[in-house]
């Protein structure tokens, strides 16, 4: 989950790329704006504008927060779950996703529907999990998409269906999400939700191995193997799946050990 904190200072660097600088939202923050005290708060988290300093990260998100700032209160949830520049409190954060997210903030919206997902300082609730993935997800947020569209593959909080799951993979591997991409590639693999194509599928596996997917990785290598929308090729098939082993996936170095390959 932290790994959406960089949207915030995305929104950040990319300001501060067109001539601003952290000085500049330092004085605008000072001067009580919440939206400046959030980027605030998330440049000193990220430590690329200014030296990271997660207390003042905390400081600044706070500031935000209090005055209700949705943003604001998303980086105060991120901190207090991952115990930087505070101690870690699961339940608290789960408090201030909430806030952030009622306010319409597809990222808290999203980490939310996690903490529910898992249990995570609230307890497990799978369909309110699906509840807060999908209104992320209908606001496009691609990591929403992709878990909804798991929660529809497997039937996890909701009723199983292969048709929505890969809708809302697609929608997700469209904005380039890597997982999305390769479980599209799976999609048309096995024919699930859409009509078996296994050149589609290879498209959609290239598109996610380019990104490091391991799984796509080894899917690229099963079909090279088997020959699935494309000539059968050995070689081929080994060099993608040492790819995909050397980034750690146990599937492809069994597919390595039976084809008598070490990686």
């Amino acid at each position: 989950m932290k790994r959406v904190l960089f949207l915030a200072v995305a929104i950040a660097l990319c300001i501060v790329a067109k001539g601003q600088d952290f000085n500049v939202f330092l004085k605008v923050a000072e001067q009580g704006d919440a939206n400046a005290q959030a980027l605030v708060g998330a440049m000193y988290f990220d430590g690329k504008a200014v030296v990271q300093d997660c207390v003042k990260a905390r400081e600044w998100f706070k500031k935000s927060a209090d005055q209700g700032n949705a943003l604001g209160q998303w980086g105060m949830g991120m901190l207090l779950y991952h115990g930087c520049g505070c101690e870690q409190d699961l339940s608290e954060a789960v408090r201030w996703f909430r806030l952030s997210a009622e306010q319409g903030n597809a990222v808290a919206q999203s980490d939310l529907a996690a903490c529910y997902e898992n249990g995570r300082g609230v307890v497990k609730n799978e369909p309110e999990a699906v509840k807060w993935y999908r209104l992320a997800a209908e606001q496009g947020h691609a990591e929403a998409q992709l878990q909804l569209g798991i929660c529809y593959k497997i039937g996890r909080g909701v009723a199983q269906d292969v048709a929505e799951a890969q809708k809302w993979y697609r929608k997700s591997a469209e904005q380039g999400n890597a997982k999305a991409q390769s479980n599209m590639g799976v999609c048309y693999l096995r024919g699930q939700g859409v009509e078996k194509n296994y050149r589609e599928a290879l498209r959609w596996f290239h598109m996610a191995a380019e990104q490091g997917d391991a799984m796509a990785q080894n899917n690229i290598g099963y079909c090279y193997e088997n020959g699935y929308g494309v000539a059968k090729d050995k070689q081929e098939a080994i060099r993608w799946y040492k790819m995909a082993a050397r980034n750690g996936l146990d599937l492809a170095k069994t597919a390595l050990i039976k084809l008598n390959e070490t990686w």
